[in-house]
């Protein structure tokens, strides 16, 4: 088995950030293949390069000999099957469930969090934190979701990980917890702990450690900074 990940910018994509955390965490090997970011628009070197790899055209994407996974959830199940020993997902059913819902709804909602607050690791964006929280009734919203379902989760099985132990679950909130960071969003004691708990991951430190020496500057992923340039 020779796994390849396919990744976009550590400071800026969020999507790449969970299936390489989770392989990095639970110790699989892989080869990693950065594609950096210049422009989402057709005939960009980043548009042609992933498109060699997959149809679709976004990272990440995973390849195992001839073949190609893409889409978060797909890489996770794929690696969970592959995997059996790491135990990715939760042993108990029920729990089990419970994370792969929690997976979901984050992989399709949160819109609010995606639109106004951009992952942006090596950023401070307190202040513009500041305005969002004043002015986003859907950021406020969300931030309470959050409240709410990681609260649970973190009750019903004692922590320190949303479910016990490191599952994907923690893999695909991290990226989350990078956001309330950066933008120095309000949460609660617990909720803080817990984050502090997932920045302090080895997989996840080692992922800030590297965004933080790429030094690009995607205008695209910078709705509130202008270049230094």
């Amino acid at each position: 088995m020779a796994l390849t990940l396919y990744i976009g910018n550590k400071n800026y994509s969020t999507w790449s950030m969970r299936p390489w955390v989770l392989l990095k965490q639970a110790g699989i090997e892989f080869q990693e293949v950065m594609l950096r970011f210049d422009s989402f628009q057709p005939g960009s070197d980043f548009k042609q390069s992933i498109q060699k790899i997959s149809a679709l055209g976004k990272v990440p994407v995973l390849t195992d000999g001839d073949l190609v996974i893409w889409d978060t959830l797909a890489i996770a199940e794929y690696l969970a099957e592959q995997f059996p020993e790491k135990s990715l997902w939760p042993a108990d059913k029920a729990a089990r469930a419970r994370a792969r819902s929690l997976c979901a709804e984050m992989h399709s909602g949160f819109s609010g969090l995606r639109s106004h607050c951009h992952m942006n690791i090596e950023a401070d964006l307190s202040q513009v934190g500041r305005v969002i929280w004043r002015d986003q009734a859907a950021v406020r919203s969300e931030v309470q979701r959050l409240h709410t379902i990681w609260g649970d989760a973190l009750k019903a099985h004692g922590g320190p990980m949303l479910f016990g132990e490191f599952s994907v679950a923690d893999a695909f909130f991290a990226p989350v917890v990078s956001r309330l960071v950066t933008y120095a969003l309000p949460v609660e004691p617990e909720i803080r702990a817990y984050m502090d708990r997932v920045m302090a991951l080895p997989g996840v430190q080692a992922w800030v450690r590297d965004a933080l020496k790429e030094h690009d500057f995607v205008a695209e992923d910078e709705p509130y900074r202008a270049s230094p340039d």
